[in-house]
């Protein structure tokens, strides 16, 4: 996006909690991270954060590991819940990845983890990390909720209400929520705004239904939108219609 359009992107939001899955971090259908894609990240949320934007991230780490791959197999060596906690790891593996990728920009950052490892990153303390927001600090949140059977999906509504997020913001590699897979379907017919009534009356696939109800009970709206796109983080922040915007 040139410097012209981008100075018409004046923030809707003042406080922004931006869900990453790990998809973020690697090139489609490969595993490991990419630092060339999530370089394309920070620099997107740089601008944002230039703004004066207030931004925490929710990172997830499907990218090097599912915790499912384990538990589907059924040999029951690698226990679920000990699958979920590797996957855990992937996250904060994840998350380091970004907080250098943002301070290569000169972007200030503080890694907070649900569980402690104090070696290279904060533990999650909401006053702690409000402060750290209110500085112009990115708040970077890896491990999920520190709790196994619960997913980053979870995480980020939870971590959008302690810390007063204006939207959460969900970056995917699609356009938003469609009626249909719209990768194997053509025709499908995308949702331009939806409540949180329809999205669990009709079981769309926005978040995980936990995740979605923890937002209708917040009254926190969530933005579905395609981050692979150069300047949508942007755009999304600017109020701009894009995406699938989710509402009370």
């Amino acid at each position: 996006m040139d410097d012209a359009s981008s100075e018409n992107l004046k923030p809707k939001y003042r406080r922004v909690l931006l869900k990453l899955s790990g998809e973020a971090f690697g090139h489609a259908a490969k595993s490991g991270i990419s630092m060339e894609e999530t370089l394309s990240v920070a620099r997107q949320a740089k601008r944002v954060v230039d703004r004066g934007v207030q931004l925490a991230i929710v990172v997830g780490g499907g990218n090097l590991l599912r915790g499912a791959q384990f538990s589907a197999g059924g040999d029951g060596i690698i226990k679920e819940g000990t699958a979920h906690y590797m996957g855990m790891l992937a996250t904060v593996m994840n998350g380091l990845a970004l907080q250098d990728a943002f301070e290569s920009l000169n972007v200030s950052t503080r890694l907070v983890t649900a569980s402690r490892m104090e070696t290279f990153a904060e533990p999650f303390i909401r006053r702690r990390c409000t402060r750290h927001l209110e500085k112009g600090r990115v708040v970077i949140l890896a491990g999920g909720t520190g709790n196994p059977f619960v997913t980053t999906d979870t995480a980020a509504a939870l971590r959008g209400r302690e810390l007063g997020a204006d939207i959460l913001l969900k970056a995917t590699r699609v356009d938003g929520v469609y009626n249909a897979d719209p990768e194997l379907n053509p025709h499908a017919v995308r949702y331009e705004q939806l409540s949180f009534t329809q999205v669990i009356r009709d079981n769309l696939r926005v978040m995980d239904m936990a995740a979605i109800d923890m937002c209708r009970e917040g009254k926190l709206p969530i933005l579905v939108f395609n981050f692979k796109r150069e300047g949508n983080i942007e755009r999304a922040i600017a109020g701009q219609p894009i995406g699938t915007f989710v509402h009370d």
